[in-house]
């Protein structure tokens, strides 16, 4: 049974989200078609990106965990999981902002977003030999300083991602060796700064906000251009 570990934890991740989609007072399913155009486009660089990891040794994946099945050199659950959990994670953030339409984050969050730029572009450019670090840090950082000059206040993706990181670390912890024998993502030390938390590499914070942020904000976009016409 192990071989469906990492389905079964892609499927765990939906099960809620979706059936709650279909809340009569505030459905999620009529966002469906704004989400998934901004999912399929950020799920394809970062499939394209994962690829390109994996077959450089920044991270491999354990065929115990797997069914066997690959796309390219990937596994396809890992293909599942760049659609399955941003799903989950947007629907998070559809729902806080029909629960909580004010956001006591609002007038922080500007400055929050450039701290976390310098922040980010600094380690990303310090260890630029670390291609998870430098990479992950880098591209955060840009997408930062896009939201920043386009005046995008982030508020509510924070605070959405504040309440995604508890099930962000339960999912994380497992595919990286939490409460399992081994792994299921086995990450090359040698290509990230080394810190952990928990089992969960330090980079894998902002990987998930990269992932999450961007689905987000494309999906408000289209969402805008959908009402326009």
């Amino acid at each position: 049974m192990d071989k469906y570990l990492y389905l079964t934890i892609n499927l765990a991740s939906i099960l809620v989200p979706f059936l709650a989609s279909f809340y009569p007072k505030h459905p999620f399913y009529k966002e469906w078609i704004n989400h998934f155009l901004a999912n399929t486009i950020v799920a394809i660089l970062f499939i394209i990106w994962d690829i390109i990891f994996t077959n450089y040794g920044v991270w491999s994946f354990n065929p115990r965990y797997l069914l066997g099945t690959n796309f390219y050199s990937i596994p396809l659950e890992e293909v599942f999981f760049f659609f399955f959990i941003p799903y989950s994670s947007v629907f998070v953030y559809f729902a806080l902002n029909y629960l909580s339409p004010s956001n006591p984050f609002e007038k922080y969050a500007n400055r929050f977003t450039v701290f976390l730029f310098i922040l980010l572009l600094s380690i990303g450019t310090l260890f630029w030999n670390r291609l998870y670090t430098s990479i992950t840090f880098i591209l955060s950082a840009c997408f930062l300083i896009f939201s920043y000059l386009r005046k995008i206040n982030l508020a509510n993706i924070y605070r959405a991602y504040l309440f995604i990181l508890l099930p962000f670390f339960i999912v994380n912890g497992i595919l990286t060796g939490s409460f399992i024998e081994e792994p299921v993502v086995k990450y090359n030390n040698a290509q990230n700064l080394g810190i952990r938390l928990g089992t969960i590499p330090f980079e894998d914070v902002f990987y998930g906000f990269l992932l999450i942020a961007a689905t987000i904000q494309l999906s408000e976009f289209f969402k805008m251009k959908i009402i326009k016409k």
